[in-house]
Formats: structure tokens, sequence, C-alpha cells
């Protein structure tokens, strides 16, 4: 495993391949991604975060069954790990420790 911190890609990736859970490919990644935050979403920025993501240890992978309208080619499935849960968990309770620490008074004149 290389480093255990996560990005905000990397965070939002990590967290739409949980989502889709069993239908997790970097096609539906990327459009699940795209619709669930209103940005444009490449497959080519997520193609390598999940095999950045699988380095870490944060994603395991798995080839899928052959399909015709694939023209036989078999998609490659992500699934979170129990090291990829806890980046996630520790990723959360960090923003929100963060966050409750803001006094009210900052966002008064907003």
């Amino acid at each position: 495993m290389k480093r255990t911190n996560l990005g905000e890609f990397e965070e939002l990736v990590l967290l739409t391949v949980g989502i889709l859970f069993d239908n997790a490919y970097s096609v539906a990644v990327a459009k699940e991604l795209a619709a669930q935050s209103g940005r444009k979403v490449g497959i080519s920025a997520v193609h390598p975060v999940l095999y950045r993501l699988e380095e870490k240890g944060f994603l395991s992978s798995r080839l899928g069954e052959a399909s015709a309208s694939r023209g036989g080619k078999r998609k490659r499935l992500f699934a979170i790990t129990v090291a990829g849960k806890q980046a996630l968990d520790q990723s959360m309770a960090l923003r929100s420790k963060l966050r409750e620490q803001i006094p009210s008074a900052a966002f008064q004149n907003l």
C-alpha cells in the first residue's frame, strides 16, 4: 500500500464505487459521479484513480463476465476493501471534527 490519505476526487470515486456496489466499473463510476455531483467527469479522469485506489489497498477488482454488447470484452468491477472503508471513516470523522469547531459567529454575516 502506498499512501493512506485520500484526495478529494479519490474520496468521491471511492464513495461512488460503494454506491454502485456490484456494478462499479469505470464507465458506470464516471456516469454516477457526474450525476451525483453535477460535475463533468470523464472516464479518463476516473480510470487512473480506480487503479491508484486499488494500489493503495482501498479497492479490490475482479473481471466480470464477457458480454456480446461489449464485443466479448469483460468489465473490471471494483469493490471497497476494509482499508477503503477505514479511509472513508477517517476522512468523514476529520471533516466532521473540523466543521464542528467553526464558531457560529463565523457564518453570521454570510
